[in-house]
Parts: structure tokens; sequence; C-alpha cells
């Protein structure tokens, strides 16, 4: 080989071993996660979160990518999640996972994340149509509440299409219920409410409504309002139809506080307290998100945005931007799948 040749192929293999090394550089071999949590002693929400740990560190096993999460909590407050917001981006973080504390004032967020071209993946707490539309780099993950709130219902017309005694307790031909709600700008509350109760009506449960009212999610509040009933409507409740599970367990403490024992109540996430409550019969029963798909759909969503990969099509996306987590129907003593 000539002199010129030589000297030829070594710089072009000095030139191909720079471009593989500036390849290399390139490629990140770790992420930063910014989340943002609307209440962290939310216990749903607290579940979701768990499980979110554990994905983001089988996500680091699996891909030889570190994964940092920097979850903060808002403690209920939009404005602290909005400068939770910037103080993600002013500390570089790849991509945001939002829970909003207010649905309807997801703007502020959304301007700030555009601006830095920090894509925003949204969860459990469902920002309005229009703000999801503003750009195509945020996403939502979370359950169809009407499926849920239909599933709510059809738990109690199985059963009373085979049992309607253990559904019409005194035996009156009419089933009297109590409704516990959640906070009334949340989206999920109010289909929850609409829903639940006409599944009941269409399956033909002869439903009474007894009242109602808004605990806000909460176990305690929701308690203070079932002591209250029980002394106002002796003898009469049967059925507590509640937004979720923590609502339910705050039924469940008052009934226990007054000795009864014979009443359905029923849920909705499938929490751990929750399920405790379904396994000793304190729960007729609930429905249950499948929180692993939830957290690994939060996980592998932002790990890609961050990445800037193809997004995971094993969580395929309504309209490119929804993914709605299967459901399922959990009753004590029984098991019945998501139709």
């Amino acid at each position: 080989m000539s002199g010129k040749k030589f000297l030829l192929l070594a710089a072009a293999c000095v030139l191909l071993t720079a471009c593989e090394g500036a390849q290399k550089e390139d490629e990140k071999t770790s992420i930063r996660i910014g989340v943002s949590l609307y209440r962290g002693d939310d216990t749903f929400i607290n579940n979701i979160r768990s499980v979110l740990e554990e994905k983001a560190k089988e996500y680091e096993r699996q891909n030889n990518i570190k994964v940092t999460l920097d979850i903060q909590d808002a403690k209920g407050s939009q404005n602290t999640q909005n400068n939770q917001v910037e103080r993600f981006i002013s500390l570089g973080c790849d991509v945001l996972c939002i829970n909003p504390v207010d649905r309807m004032d997801a703007s502020v967020m959304i301007d700030r994340a555009m601006t830095a071209g920090v894509p925003v993946v949204f969860f459990n707490r469902q920002p309005v149509e229009e703000d999801m539309a503003r750009w195509d780099r945020l996403y939502y993950i979370g359950v169809d509440a009407k499926e849920t709130a239909v599933l709510q219902g059809q738990m109690v017309v199985d059963l009373y299409r085979k049992r309607p005694e253990d559904v019409d307790l005194n035996g009156d031909g009419v089933v009297s219920y109590v409704l516990l709600e959640g906070e009334t700008s949340h989206q999920d509350s109010l289909i929850r409410t609409e829903w639940s109760i006409q599944t009941l009506k269409d399956g033909g449960v002869p439903i009474e409504k007894i009242t109602g009212g808004i605990a806000n999610w909460e176990r305690s509040q929701a308690s203070a309002l079932m002591e209250q009933w029980l002394g106002a409507y002796p003898d009469t409740i049967e059925l507590v139809v509640s937004n979720n599970d923590d609502m339910a367990l705050g039924a469940i403490d008052a009934l226990d506080r007054a000795g009864i024992t014979r009443m359905n109540v029923i849920g909705i996430d499938g929490t751990t307290p929750g399920l405790e409550a379904l396994e000793n019969g304190r729960m007729l029963g609930t429905v249950s998100a499948n929180k692993e798909l939830y957290a690994s759909a939060i996980m592998e969503l932002a790990a890609s945005c961050a990445l800037g990969k193809e997004l995971p099509p094993e969580y395929p996306l309504e309209n490119g931007t929804y993914y709605w987590t299967p459901q399922e129907i959990l009753v004590h003593g029984t098991f019945k799948e998501n139709p």
C-alpha cells in the first residue's frame, strides 16, 4: 500500500471513530422527570406514586438509563404547583408528569412547558380539552370515568338479579341509598355520580335516594356525613354509593361506630385499604384501575418523550393524546373481569 493510500485510510478511520464517539455522546444516559401531585395524602395517588417509583427502577435496569424522579406535593394549591413546574424546568427536567390541582386551570403550566419545549404527561385529573389541544406534546393518562361509573352500578345490578334480598335489605321492594360525592369541580365526580345511578336504574334496581353530600374524596368528611345521616334516617339506608374508596371507608367508619354491620357500601379506585375492606367483607365492591399498567404507561410515555423516541405502541393513544387504563370490578368473595 502506498503512503498516500495509507494516510487516506488512516484519516478515514479517525473520522469514523470521531463520528461514532460523537454519536455516543449525543445518546442520553440519564433522564430527569419532574412529578407534581395534587395532594400527596390522597390514597389512590399514593398508590400510583409507589408503583411509579418501582417502574422507574425497573426502567433503569432494563434500559441502562438512569432515571431521576423529582416528586413534589402541591398540597392542593394550584399556585404551589405552578411554582413547582417552573422549578422543574429551571432544573432541566426532560419531561413533566403532572397530576393537576385544578383541571380547569392548567394553562399557566402548559404555557411554561411550551415555552421551554418540555413535554407534559398529565394524569388522573384531566385538563379541559381546549388546553390539551394547544400543543402536540401534551398527553393524558387516566381511566374512562363513564366506564368506571357503569361498572360500579353494574356490580349492584348483578347482585340484585342473583339475590335481590342481599340488596333490598328490608324487603320493602325499594333500595334506599345515600350518595357520597367527590369535588364539585372534578369531572370524574360528576360523571361517576350520573352514570352509576343511571346504570342502577337501567339495570332494574328499584332505587330511592335518601340524601347525598360532597365529601371531597376524603375519608374524614365522608365519615362525618354518614354519621349525620345515620342519625337522621335510622334503619332506612340500605346502600352507600361512593365516588371513591376513601369516602366509602369513611362511611364504614361511621357504621362501625354505630355498630351497624348489615349495609352495602360500594367504592371506586381499588386502593390498598379499600381492598382490605373488600377482603374482610366491610365493603361490597369497588372498581379498580390496573395500577401496574397505569404507572407503566406514565413511565414509558415520559421516558419516550424525554429521550425523543417514538411513543410506545403498547400504550395506544386516542387521538394521539389520551391513554385509558383498563378497569375491573372487584366484589367481596368473587372476581369479575371488565367485559
